[in-house]
């Protein structure tokens, strides 16, 4: 008797290291429509051809991004991918805007605490946010569709939006008798932009993959999440592998400033708000340095 006890013991040791150790690695493509900000530049009387094009080759060097997600059972890291730079483009501003389009840092969730911690720089100062994750009320819906050999369910929610993350601004409805407004148009294509409250969110996940995780913030569902979007910015992965050889460390950052989600989304738009002011003041020609 005592033999099968330390058999069925040992069984469940076993098990139960099997499922400490698993581990997985998924690589995510984003990328995020600029259809909107194309169509402000080319029509700003103040930018030229030239400065058109090169306002959007950056738009869309800082808009297409790849991402690598480490995860086990409980906990995951989602970091972009390392890439060289040419010089000069690592810079504070660089930096910055990176972070304000979803990139930056090394974004962690422990989905069994139902926490997250993320470190950001933000003008020359950084950050480590530090909240719980936020709760979707997902709607599972019985449509399929296969990513990567994966057979991937869809699910639906509403989410609110980060006021800290650009990729959320949508083109303001424009009235079509508002014939002063087109005339005293802003020099300042981000008057023509607003922050929503609220987006959708659509996601397939990959029941056969058990984890509750996924891109970014996003977790809560009966499976790996495989593709996300929220209408503008969609996130789908390209490649997984399940118990790599190579595990990765799956630690929370620990470098910055605690702080909030509020309170960091709160620092952005103040300081996001005084260089718009600062902008219009010096006649469009931004006089802003970074630092502290």
């Amino acid at each position: 008797m005592k033999r099968i006890v330390v058999a069925i013991a040992l069984v469940f040791s076993v098990l139960q290291i099997q499922a400490q150790e698993f581990q997985g690695m998924a690589v995510y493509e984003s990328k995020t429509s600029t259809a909107d900000m194309k169509a402000r530049f080319a029509g700003n009387r103040d930018f030229t051809p030239e400065m058109q094009k090169m306002m959007e080759e950056r738009m869309k060097k800082m808009m297409e991004k790849t991402f690598i997600l480490n995860f086990d059972k409980t906990a995951s890291i989602y970091k972009e991918e390392e890439k060289l730079d040419a010089p000069g483009q690592q810079g504070g501003g660089a930096r910055m805007m990176s972070s304000m389009m979803g990139g930056g840092g090394t974004f962690y969730k422990n989905v069994k605490q139902k926490a997250y911690a993320v470190d950001r720089e933000f003008m020359g100062k950084e950050f480590l946010i530090k909240d719980s994750l936020p709760k979707l009320e997902w709607k599972l819906e019985g449509e399929t569709k296969q990513i990567g050999g994966y057979t991937c369910y869809k699910a639906t929610a509403v989410k609110p939006v980060s006021k800290s993350d650009f990729r959320n601004f949508r083109p303001k409805e424009e009235k079509k008798d508002d014939k002063k407004a087109e005339k005293e148009k802003s020099t300042n294509f981000m008057d023509d932009l607003e922050m929503p409250k609220e987006v959708v969110i659509t996601a397939w996940y990959a029941p056969e993959i058990a984890v509750s995780q996924g891109p970014e913030n996003y977790w809560g569902l009966p499976g790996l999440i495989l593709e996300v979007s929220d209408g503008k910015t969609v996130i789908l992965c390209s490649k997984i592998v399940l118990n790599p050889k190579e595990k990765a460390a799956i630690k929370e950052p620990t470098k910055g400033k605690v702080i909030t989600q509020n309170e960091y989304d709160e620092t952005v738009t103040k300081k996001m708000q005084e260089m718009r002011e600062q902008f219009k003041s010096n006649g469009g020609k931004p006089s802003f340095r970074m630092g502290n």
